[in-house]
């Protein structure tokens, strides 16, 4: 079942996948534009210019399109034009312009006092079931965010239950520098609607690169929804723009 993504409205437009055919919400897929010298481009917050193609394929479907020859026929109907050209390391300006956005989003947040750093500031929000949310560098220690974790569950009444922060895809220097602390490590998020903001980029990273939904779900609390792709029933009209 499809279902609604969070920020998105119940009329929010949906889009074709060019490679899958299925739909979705277009902010649960990735836009490619074409560029005036018929170079494809990521378009990941999907407001550059002129006509687009939507994606909803992994980066491992994708390179397999792609080396078929399937991408650049797609493309072809796509955007209506022969002059097309792809880049052979598209899949990874895809990842790194997904990877980019989360940063961004969650310095955004961090801005916004919609975060909290630090071993023991995260334990006591998280105790305290103040944590809508628990995050991890991917160089954390197992024992540290092991312990972060046990807190989460104690302040959330889930103990036993194995829920657990999610590792990001990105080291802590680079979460430092996006949140603009020195050695971030673990990141608490205590705002529900900042979760859900950051869960979105999240999701689409984890989606593109075929990780896991399970530990998405964990990380969120979720039971039976997918917060990693939490998609909507609704079906407005069709559009490739």
């Amino acid at each position: 079942m499809l279902r609604k993504t969070p920020n998105e409205t119940s009329h929010s437009p949906v889009r074709k996948c060019i490679l899958s055919g299925e739909r979705d919400e277009r902010s649960a897929l990735i836009r490619l534009a074409l560029g005036p010298d018929g170079q494809v481009a990521p378009d990941i917050h999907a407001k550059a210019p002129g006509r687009g193609a939507w994606i909803g394929v992994s980066a491992d479907e994708l390179g397999k399109a792609q080396s078929k020859g399937r991408l650049k026929g797609a493309l072809h109907h796509a955007f209506k034009s022969k002059q097309v050209s792809v880049s052979d390391d598209l899949s990874a300006r895809i990842s790194a312009g997904l990877e980019r956005a989360l940063l961004d989003r969650l310095g955004l947040e961090a801005r916004a006092s919609n975060l909290i750093c630090g071993a023991d500031k995260v334990d006591g929000a998280a105790r305290s079931g103040q944590v809508a949310l628990l995050l991890h560098a991917c160089d954390a220690s197992e024992d540290g965010a092991g312990k972060r974790d046990q807190s989460w569950r104690v302040g959330s009444d889930a103990e036993g239950s194995g829920k657990k922060g999610i590792r990001l895809p990105f080291d802590r220097d680079a979460l430092s520098a996006a949140l603009g602390r020195s050695n971030a490590v673990h990141v608490a998020i205590t705002d529900s609607k900042a979760a859900e903001r950051v869960m979105h980029h999240l999701g689409r990273w984890l989606k593109f690169n075929g990780c896991s939904n399970s530990d998405s779900k964990q990380g969120s609390g979720a039971s039976n929804e997918d917060v990693s792709n939490p998609l909507s029933d609704e079906r407005p009209g069709l559009s490739n723009e």
